[in-house]
Parts: structure tokens; sequence; C-alpha cells
């Protein structure tokens, strides 16, 4: 079974599914952007643009996880914001047509909540020290740029099931998907420090520098 969750950048998409992953034996989360970043970087700076309009990385991405749901015995957990309906059909849609049990859902946000949600997630001075640059800043402004587009698009009834999340926290989202999904979770015990630690660990290893 795939796992497919959608959303606004900055919508909780990657911390849900690795809450999700933490707490379902045998699962694995397979992130698309990781083929998306691979193929920009065979590019000249100058040719590098919006990944999801690589014929290359929607058929990739099908290849990828056709590949993985195939082999793998457990539950493949995919965040990625997908907007397009054509591109939407060409991923989600194949993998459905090649037989495999896909969920969809869409986590959304009011506007302000995911602005809010962005601010978070961004480091700020503290990464542009270590880095020695801004890009995980101009990435939030990309983030930002997206967001109303995103927000409308996926409002949509071809992205259903859609999971309204501003009073929701990540362990809470997560348990409404497996409900929805069929799942059943390990229940969490643990505090809201320790939680808390867990998200930014998991934020810090998706911060991008390119």
């Amino acid at each position: 079974m795939l796992l497919w969750i959608n959303g606004p950048f900055g919508g909780g998409k990657t911390q849900t599914a690795y809450e999700i992953q933490r707490r379902l034996p045998g699962s694995v989360v397979c992130d698309p952007e990781h083929i998306g970043f691979g193929l920009n970087r065979t590019l000249p700076p100058q040719l590098r643009g919006d990944f999801q309009d690589l014929t290359s990385w929607r058929q990739g991405v099908v290849e990828t996880l056709d590949l993985a749901l195939t082999k793998h015995d457990g539950m493949v957990i995919v965040p990625m914001t997908v907007t397009d309906s054509g591109y939407f059909g060409e991923t989600v849609g194949r993998l459905r047509e090649l037989g495999h049990d896909v969920h969809h859902f869409t986590l959304l946000a009011r506007r302000e909540t995911v602005l809010k949600r962005l601010r978070e997630r961004n480091f700020g001075h503290l990464l542009t020290y270590v880095g020695g640059k801004n890009v995980p800043l101009r990435r939030e402004s990309w983030a930002v740029r997206k967001l109303d587009h995103c927000l409308e698009r996926l409002q949509e009834p071809e992205f259903a099931e859609h999971l309204w999340t501003d009073h929701s926290t990540v362990p809470k989202t997560a348990d409404r998907v497996a409900v929805l999904a069929g799942l059943s979770l390990r229940p969490t015990t643990e505090g809201s420090v320790r939680t808390r630690m867990r998200q930014v660990r998991v934020g810090v290893r998706h911060i991008r520098f390119d």
C-alpha cells in the first residue's frame, strides 16, 4: 500500500509522514524530492526550474515507487506536493493503473496557519550563519510565492481526501490519516517537549541548500 500525503509547501506533509513511519512498523518514507533535486543538479544552473515539469521526474517517480511497492513488504509513505492535475494523473494515477493500492490525502490549513509554520520551520539566522548563505530563506520565500496557488488548486475534488489541520498536532493528524487509510499506529506516549525536539530533527534533516 502507498500513502501519498499532499499539501502546500510548509503544510506538514513531511512531519506527518515521519510520524506515521515512526509508529507503523515496517513502513518507509520515499521522498520524490530527492529525484527532482538530483535531476536539477545535473543541469546547468540557468536551466534549473520546477523539476515536476520534467517528464523524467514524473516517470522516475512512478518507476521508483513501483519498485518499492513491489519489493518492500511494508507501507510506502510519500510526502509530496502535486497541484497540477496532469502531473497528478501521471504519478498517482499511473501507480493506481499499475494495480497499486494508493491512498491519497491532502493536508490543508488557512493561509495564516501555513505562513506561521513556514516561519517556525525556518531556522533563520542560525542556519544562515552555519550554511554561510541565505538559501533556506530563499526557499521559504519560494514556498510563500506558491502558497496561494497551492491552497486554491489543492481544494479541488480531484485532490481529495482533504484534511484540515489548523487546530491539529502532527500526531493527531497522523492518527486521522491512519484511521482513514485503515491503518493501526502504535500509540505515542512521549511528552510535548520530546515530540517537538524530534520534529526539529526531522526539519533539520530536510533542509535544502540548493
